[in-house]
Parts: C-alpha cells; sequence; structure tokens
C-alpha cells in the first residue's frame, strides 16, 4: 500500500515543513487537491503554488483537480511539477480530449469519480490510464468518513483492470484512518489518501508506518 498525504490538512502557513515533514515521515506521494469554488463548494490553490512548493521534495505529485474546466489548466499544472494529474469524469471538460492534453505532457493521466458516478464510467478509458481515483467522500472537504458503500465499486473496477491485464491503479480518498484502511486494501486498492489522520497525529511517521502495517 502507498500512502499519499493530503496537503489539504496540513498547516498551511508552513507548507514547506510540512511537506519536508511527511517526505521525512514515510510518505510516499504527496496529495495535491485544487478545488475551484465551482465544481466543488471550496477554493484551496493553483498552479503557482504548486510550482513554488515542487522545491520543496522529490515526491511525486499527484495533483487531483476538483474543478470544472480542467482541460483549460493542464498544461499549467504539468509545468508546475505533477506527476500525476487526476480530473472528474463529472466535469465539464471532454474526457478524450483531456486525457490526450495530460498524455501529451508525459504526465501521468487519471480519471477520479464521485460518490454517485458507478464504476463502469471509467471502463473504457482503462488501458490509457495510470490510476483512477475512487472517491470515499463527497469531494470539497476534509476530515470526513469513509464511506464502506464504496468499496463494492472499487472491487469492480479491480476485477475489470484484472480481466484486461492492466496496470492501473486505484487509489481512494477520504476518511482513511487505522480503523478503515484494511478495508480498502482488501477491496483492491493500491494508493491511499490520507489527510488528518497523518497530519493531526502525534508522529507521522508511526502513524503512516501503522497505515501501512494493517496492509499486509
Amino acid at each position: 500500500m502507498l500512502i499519499a498525504p493530503s496537503l489539504l490538512s496540513c498547516d498551511f502557513s508552513n507548507f514547506k515543513g510540512e511537506i519536508e515533514r511527511m517526505d521525512n515521515s514515510g510518505a510516499d506521494i504527496m496529495h495535491l487537491d485544487v478545488m475551484d469554488g465551482h465544481f466543488v463548494p471550496n477554493i484551496t490553490f493553483g498552479a503557482p503554488v504548486v510550482k513554488e512548493i515542487r522545491k520543496c521534495t522529490k515526491k511525486p505529485f499527484d495533483v487531483h483537480l476538483m474543478i470544472s474546466q480542467p482541460d483549460r489548466y493542464i498544461d499549467d499544472f504539468c509545468k508546475a511539477g505533477a506527476d500525476i494529474i487526476s480530473f472528474h469524469t463529472e466535469a465539464d471538460s471532454d474526457i478524450e480530449k483531456t486525457l490526450s492534453l495530460i498524455e501529451k505532457s508525459g504526465v501521468k493521466p487519471a480519471l477520479a469519480i464521485k460518490p454517485n458516478t458507478p464504476a463502469d464510467v471509467v471502463y473504457k478509458y482503462l488501458d490509457r490510464l495510470y490510476m483512477v481515483l475512487v472517491m470515499t467522500v463527497e469531494p470539497g472537504f476534509g476530515g470526513q468518513s469513509f464511506m464502506e458503500n464504496m468499496m463494492p465499486k472499487v472491487e469492480a473496477i479491480k476485477e475489470e483492470i484484472n480481466r484486461r491485464n492492466l496496470k492501473t491503479l486505484i487509489e481512494v480518498d477520504g476518511g482513511i484512518k487505522d480503523t478503515t484502511i484494511k478495508k480498502a486494501y482488501d477491496s483492491g486498492v493500491d494508493i491511499c489518501v490520507a489527510g488528518t489522520a497523518v497530519f493531526k497525529a502525534e508522529d507521522a511517521k508511526l502513524e503512516i508506518s501503522k497505515l501501512k502495517a494493517l496492509c499486509k
């Protein structure tokens, strides 16, 4: 299991220090939630911030675009240092076009789906995807409770990936902690985004180690 701390839960007044703390605590990936206040009812940060904090770590940047028109900003986030870009099937941009923009930039493409979106929406794109992000909360805010009823969706996507002998990874985001991560792992999840659980822990390194140990 790979652990991707969600920077949405960090202390924004100490962005650099928080990234370095996660880096030194065994994080595998840095998860960056980009929100536009339209697609979801919250606003976070854009490509200029990503570009600056890119200097703080060599760990992969997993940029999750929760925005209405991701195709307009793909180039900006690629240039800012994204390693993975996920955008929502529910967004206004054409999926094929947006995937092509990511692919042309050499960044790993991913699709994200909200809780009410069925699994099969991503099937036709699986052979082009590095990753599928299944939201286990309604996107927009951190600190929400894990939706265990999303696990059948994860299992269905994993079954389709295996049936077609693909290497596409599955990531979940929302409510991941020590009491929920095993359920995600058993359902076929490869990457877990963890926010509050790691950033609010007394010892982030110990917490990340514990989360990984629960998935063996």
